[in-house]
């Protein structure tokens, strides 16, 4: 699947992964709130099921999937959250879970997928090698392929977040995401739209691996893009239908330096509590880098992920 969900969609989401997936707190922080001169509203996918919010677009995708298809199991490609979210969604279902991983993967993340039943499939660290080994695996299981974000069940299942904090804060005037692949920043913005139109879009990216932003200032997908970044949850070129989303959408997206996403994350250790990844902070790093566009505003902060290798902390590289 690559169309578009709509707000439909997204409630359908809601309601087939409502017995599986956690409804997430929303924090704040008076700290935060200064130095951001605004209303910080984070919401914890942290501490969703499997530590980051993929469990959401991967539990609407394996339960939309019709028995006869179950029963062959899934396939996808992941740096780790959307694998381990993908086994876990799978294990509810009684199915297997087949997972492509580039080498250089976080191994926290790699051993959080086997401990969740997952198969692990290794590739070189490239697009089109995950992608190769993915179809050789479909080929050879029959099993469904559940893309990272390029897929409309997953981008609705992202969405869920966007119905859930804007019945937890109605009042917001703005909400950010990071960006990656697009199927969370995609599905966000659908959904939030949706219900709120005036509300303004924000997408955060590391300046390392901005194809996004250099996408839509182009008005075309940028490809040539080589991800050069610590945040390897966020290294995933922008999917087609997902840039068409954000197109849509009209989300404005900020990069932010790896230096300032590595500060943010010790800030929101440190202030907020909250283990989060480095591509979770890059929301909090656009924020504090361009304080004008939302001094004053109410945020949502979508923390996305917080499986952290502990051994390999990025400010002790």
């Amino acid at each position: 699947m690559s169309a578009l969900p709509d707000i439909d969609a997204v409630r359908d989401a809601a309601a087939r992964i409502a017995p599986y997936a956690t409804v997430t707190p929303v924090l704040r922080n008076a700290t935060l709130d200064a130095l951001a001169g605004a209303e910080l509203h984070f919401k914890c996918e942290n501490l969703q099921h499997g530590g980051a919010f993929k469990f959401r677009g991967a539990c609407n995708a394996v339960w939309s999937l019709t028995d006869e298809e179950a029963a062959r199991g899934v396939v996808t490609h992941s740096s780790g959250n959307h694998g381990n979210a993908l086994a876990l969604a799978a294990a509810t279902r009684g199915i297997a879970a087949h997972v492509v991983v580039p080498e250089g993967a976080v191994q926290a993340k790699l051993d959080a997928i086997a401990r969740a039943g997952g198969t692990l499939h290794r590739c070189a660290p490239s697009q089109a090698a995950r992608e190769a080994m993915c179809a050789e695996v479909q080929a050879r299981t029959g099993a469904a392929l559940v893309h990272p974000y390029a897929d409309a069940r997953v981008m609705a299942g992202q969405g869920t977040i966007a119905l859930e904090l804007l019945r937890q804060v109605p009042a917001l005037d703005a909400l950010i995401t990071p960006v990656g692949g697009g199927g969370l920043a995609a599905g966000v913005a659908i959904a939030a739209h949706a219900l709120r139109p005036e509300l303004a879009l924000f997408g955060a990216e590391p300046a390392g691996a901005d194809d996004a932003a250099r996408s839509l200032a182009a008005g075309t997908r940028v490809t040539s893009v080589a991800p050069d970044t610590l945040c390897d949850g966020l290294r995933a070129l922008v999917g087609e239908p997902n840039l068409a989303a954000l197109r849509a959408q009209r989300v404005e997206v900020i990069t932010v330096s790896d230096a300032e996403a590595i500060a943010a994350m010790r800030l929101l250790w440190s202030e907020l509590k909250q283990v989060v990844e480095v591509s979770s902070a890059t929301v909090l790093a656009a924020i504090l880098g361009q304080p004008g566009r939302f001094a004053g505003r109410r945020v949502g902060v979508v923390l996305t992920g917080g499986n952290v290798d502990l051994d390999a902390l990025p400010w002790f590289a």
